[in-house]
């Protein structure tokens, strides 16, 4: 009989080999049997795993979520200047976009085309806990220094996250050519710069 820690790696082994054909497979519906034969496994050795492939995608997502809010939270641990923090969130989502260039496509939507309605839900909810938390970043900065920004912290949050997405999108729809992170620092220091305007 498998041990847990088998299992755990056949279910790793399958989530990565779903990630790997997200990433080669662009414009290309995954299907189990496709999946099967790329882990090397029968469609209901997958099943044994995965319930469904709704599941596999959401173990992606949870993959995403963990590695993304932990990291916020390590963020806002370790640093207290406002513009730092949303430089440092804005950089974390285009790092691990750049890095896990088939997962993205779960990020930004487009492997969810015909999937599950939950699945998108939850992408959806995501990107509203990483709004809602450089929208904190952001009013935080009046509360500590009694000076906010020209735009309220709602508007400018939107506005940040908005162009992470941007990015991310281009990175996808590049087929993962162009880069999210390339020019960033420079893009950065121009978006500091205005919304630092008094």
């Amino acid at each position: 009989m498998a041990s847990s820690n088998q299992k755990q790696s056949r279910r790793d082994q399958i989530l990565q080999a779903l990630a790997h054909m997200l990433e080669t497979s662009p414009g290309q519906r995954i299907t189990t049997a496709r999946l099967a034969a790329e882990v090397g496994v029968s469609e209901a050795a997958l099943y044994r795993h995965f319930p469904s492939k709704a599941r596999m995608f959401e173990g992606l997502i949870d993959f995403i979520e963990d590695s993304l809010l932990s990291r916020v939270n390590m963020i806002l641990a370790d640093e207290k200047d406002t513009m730092t923090r949303c430089h440092h969130i804005l950089q974390l989502l285009l790092v691990f976009a750049e890095r896990n260039p088939g997962i993205t496509r779960i990020l930004n939507g487009d492997a969810l085309l015909g999937e599950h309605d939950r699945l998108r839900d939850r992408i959806s909810i995501l990107f509203d806990k990483l709004e809602t938390q450089l929208k904190q970043v952001l009013r935080e900065k009046r509360l500590r220094e009694g000076q906010g920004f020209q735009l309220n912290e709602t508007m400018l949050a939107n506005l940040l996250l908005a162009y992470a997405e941007g990015r991310i999108s281009q990175f996808v729809r590049s087929e993962f050519k162009l880069k999210p992170t390339a020019d960033f620092e420079d893009q950065w220091q121009f978006i500091r710069s205005q919304l630092l305007q008094s």
